[in-house]
């Protein structure tokens, strides 16, 4: 029988939320210097956690429960009407999977995607450390999936691969071509690695209802929610 792996569990500071201005968040953080980080992250994920850089955590807020870990189910996936539409659009674009290691064309690309959608956000001019320590994954199975159009460089979407699943950790795009729904292509692209190597999920992050950076991932389908430690489908 496999061994349990146990890691400390750390709750931090309050800090601004950065979905909700007037509201302060708190989360719950695995250790990050423990040796066997990344023996924990699957069931990590599994539990309703996220990586961001190093860190593994999962929003304790009190008195909010806005956040909900959501994640799709990618043998039962059937792409809709728009996204089928999005492929259409999109159909010279060529999907890679890459080392997760940076360059001057991801870096370039990076900086001007945060330029043009997080400006003023204390984001919009990142350094190269900066790009490493959030993307490139010191400890996770972390691979870069490269959209490209005749060989140019459209979206590179950060995804951790794990045993059964795989999780969309960040997605940045030519800020120019947001009219060609990026975004989606990227999900829509991870799905098809996903269900191409037999994996049972991919992870989307959190939801928050009604929330317009957010409410994209409930047309992705179908999408199971986990609700008081159980993953159940959305209604």
């Amino acid at each position: 029988m496999q061994q349990r792996t146990t890691i400390r569990l750390f709750q931090t500071g309050e800090h601004r939320c950065g979905y909700f201005v007037e509201r302060m968040a708190r989360d719950l953080l695995l250790d990050p210097h423990d040796a066997h980080i990344a023996d924990a992250y699957p069931a990590a994920l599994a539990s309703g956690f996220r990586r961001s850089g190093g860190h593994v955590y999962r929003p304790h807020c009190h008195g909010c429960r806005a956040c909900v870990a959501v994640r799709l189910v990618a043998a039962a996936f059937s792409p809709s009407r728009s996204q089928r539409r999005c492929l259409a659009d999109n159909r010279h674009v060529q999907a890679q999977v890459a080392p997760a290691q940076r360059s001057d064309e991801h870096f370039s690309l990076y900086r001007r995607y945060l330029a043009a959608r997080h400006a003023g956000a204390g984001m919009d001019d990142p350094t190269p450390e900066d790009f490493d320590q959030f993307l490139c994954g010191r400890w996770s199975q972390t691979r870069f999936l490269e959209l490209r159009e005749s060989g140019r460089l459209l979206a590179v979407a950060v995804t951790d691969q794990l045993p059964d699943a795989l999780s969309a950790v960040y997605t940045f795009f030519e800020p120019e071509l947001a009219a060609r729904s990026l975004g989606t292509l990227a999900v829509l692209h991870q799905v098809r690695w996903a269900q191409r190597a037999h994996l049972r999920h991919v992870y989307l992050g959190y939801w928050i209802a009604g929330h317009p950076k957010m409410d994209y991932k409930v047309r992705f389908a179908p999408l199971e929610c986990l609700d008081n430690g159980r993953w159940v489908p959305r209604a």
